[in-house]
């Protein structure tokens, strides 16, 4: 299992995944933990969830002949909150999965996760830089 350091990077593996189950991104701070329990929890109501919160990385068909990058630097800015607000070590990885429900913020939840790529801090400042290259009307699901 390697890392990924850029945006282009990270188009390049999804692009080139030939995988059995999807590619998503998961936000840990203790991704063994995740693989040993295989469960995530509910924020606010503390319930246990039927597989990992992440996020697809599947490129949606409306998304059309649009970048790439610009797709995958807006599934990790919509989520760059959780690092500071689960604490230091929290962080971005591209997992694969199989989508076994949903959870309260309609996210997929998946069983079978097998690591991929941690994806290095950095490219959150990457991120940022697209963003607003693209325009600044995006805003978090921060909910603070």
């Amino acid at each position: 299992m390697g890392a990924v350091h850029s945006l282009d990077e990270l188009a390049r593996l999804v692009e080139g995944w030939t995988g059995e189950h999807g590619l998503y991104v998961r936000w840990t701070d203790d991704m063994e933990r995740d693989l040993r329990t295989g469960v995530s929890r509910d924020e606010l109501t503390g319930l246990e969830l039927p597989g990992l919160s992440a996020n697809s990385l599947k490129v949606e068909t409306w998304w059309a002949d649009r970048p790439l990058t610009a797709w995958l630097a807006r599934r990790l800015y919509d989520y760059r909150h959780l690092s500071e607000k689960r604490g230091p070590g929290t962080s971005p990885w591209v997992v694969s999965g199989v989508e076994r429900s949903r959870g309260p913020d309609n996210e997929p939840l998946i069983a079978d996760c097998e690591p991929v790529a941690a994806i290095d801090m950095a490219v959150l400042d990457e991120v940022q830089r697209e963003v607003e290259r693209l325009g600044d009307d995006w805003g978090s699901l921060d909910r603070r």
